[in-house]
């Protein structure tokens, strides 16, 4: 088992953690019905790109 040679400061871990931290989610607005959604997703009421992709429920 490898045991490290000497302590890492809390600078060092800190750096080396610098990039682990995921990306926030894109957020876009559809056209339509002006919706914030995820990028490459639809929107809750089915829309993508302008467009009617899914029939929901709206009575």
């Amino acid at each position: 088992m490898a045991v490290q040679k000497s302590k890492v400061t809390r600078s060092r871990r800190g750096m080396r953690r610098s990039h682990d931290s995921l990306p926030k989610a894109a957020i876009s607005t559809d056209e339509t019905t002006g919706e914030r959604h995820r990028r490459h997703h639809m929107t809750p009421d089915g829309f993508h790109k302008g467009r009617q992709i899914v029939q929901g429920d709206n009575d």
